[in-house]
């Protein structure tokens, strides 16, 4: 028997629509309260300092409770998810040590501007359409990607897009780990749907492939030891017993994400400007590590790499260099001893002292002669100590 149509019902079949036509993969909806165990978990990360040097979390934390805490008139949430599923697996590169690894949310177009400008066009049409099935009632949205005080995967998996692995990141039926998420928070009274289930079972490929052990335990994360914090939010020097482990991983980290069993479900992204960039496929660390201020900015332009700036980008690929073993870089390293940026110079250190520390010692003098930083200093320092 067919079911009437009532005015809900067609708000939400437009919604469908319209995300649809828009691009998005996936849409739920979640009511804006509290979530006593999302709640939990994110005292419990702030409490053991998991947080690293991301301030913005403690600072936020009160916001980031409940939408109200955000938006008190506040009374439904809209998760869209849009696919990036890459067409070749992205943990190829970490055996070839002369090219770099870029998560694959960073190949090609910065995802926050993307998403952002569909979701104010569905979201200006969905208060359109609203005035239309429900006249006289007036309402409000508001638009999240990422950059708000927003728990969106506890929100994602209450709206039934997908549920947390254990990995802390949204793993969907239909597209494995590979899905962008984005938020129409809005005074609408909508119907919600239902949670998705827990399916990660007895699995644990994602904290057995983690190579600096950032999961603690299951669904919990240290971001300290993760390496897309290291590589791309902290501008600290990462730490000794951390760079080893980092291999040629450069911008971000995809492991715990490609070995999760449900990307068998997943497909291609099927928006163009998500599809990797040919040259940030598997980039060479040699062109990297050769890039002035000028041209990382004219590589990046657009992309979400940009957003580290060059210094933070060439240490990370010194790094990786430094992890390469392979006496071919030596000369490029050994120019940006002398780099402007006092972080290159101390990562150039670290990777001269990796590749050959006898003629990072013989560069020592010249490299010292108009040094005043403490930070490069004391990489030379720990070069001399380690070599005795």
């Amino acid at each position: 028997m067919v079911q009437p149509s009532t005015p809900a019902s067609r708000l939400r079949q437009f919604l469908n629509e319209d995300a649809a036509r828009l691009g998005f993969d996936s849409v739920g909806i979640a009511l804006a309260r509290e979530d006593s165990q999302a709640v939990s978990g994110l005292d419990e990360f702030i409490a053991e300092d998991r947080f690293g040097t991301m301030q913005w979390m403690p600072e936020t934390r009160d916001r980031r409770r409940s939408v109200t805490a955000l938006w008190p008139e506040a009374r439904s949430v809209i998760m869209l998810g849009m696919n990036y599923g890459p067409d070749a697996d992205p943990l190829e590169n970490l055996a070839h040590k002369d090219v770099a690894s870029i998560s694959v949310y960073a190949r090609h177009r910065d995802y926050h501007d993307i998403i952002k400008g569909r979701l104010k066009e569905l979201a200006g049409r969905l208060l359109a359409r609203s005035r239309e099935v429900f006249p006289g009632q007036s309402h409000e949205v508001k638009v999240f990607v990422d950059t708000a005080p927003l728990m969106e995967k506890p929100l994602a998996q209450a709206a039934g897009l997908g549920w947390q692995g254990k990995h802390t990141n949204l793993v969907s039926r239909d597209f494995g780990s590979w899905l962008f998420l984005g938020s129409i928070v809005t005074t609408l009274d909508l119907k919600p749907d239902a949670p998705v289930r827990d399916s990660c079972g007895t699995c644990r490929a994602c904290q057995d492939i983690c190579p600096t052990n950032a999961f603690p335990e299951p669904y919990k994360l240290d971001a300290r030891r993760c390496i897309s914090y290291l590589t791309i939010e902290t501008r600290k020097p990462v730490p000794q017993e951390m760079r080893t482990l980092m291999g040629n991983r450069i911008y971000g980290c995809d492991d715990c994400l490609a070995v999760c069993p449900w990307n068998k479900f997943a497909s291609n992204a099927g928006e163009a400007r998500l599809i990797a960039r040919d040259d940030l496929k598997s980039p060479k660390l040699m062109t990297l590590l050769a890039l002035n201020d000028r041209q990382f900015r004219e590589m990046f332009s657009g992309s979400p790499v940009k957003r580290v700036g060059r210094a933070k980008f060439v240490s990370n690929c010194l790094i990786a260099a430094g992890n390469s073993g392979q006496a071919v870089f030596l000369p490029v390293v050994q120019r940006l001893l002398l780099d402007e940026a006092e972080l290159v110079r101390a990562m150039a250190v670290w990777a001269m002292s990796q590749l050959s520390p006898a003629l990072a010692l013989e560069s020592r003098s010249t490299a010292l002669v108009n040094e005043e930083s403490p930070l490069v200093r004391s990489e030379w320092n720990a070069l001399v100590e380690k070599t005795g």
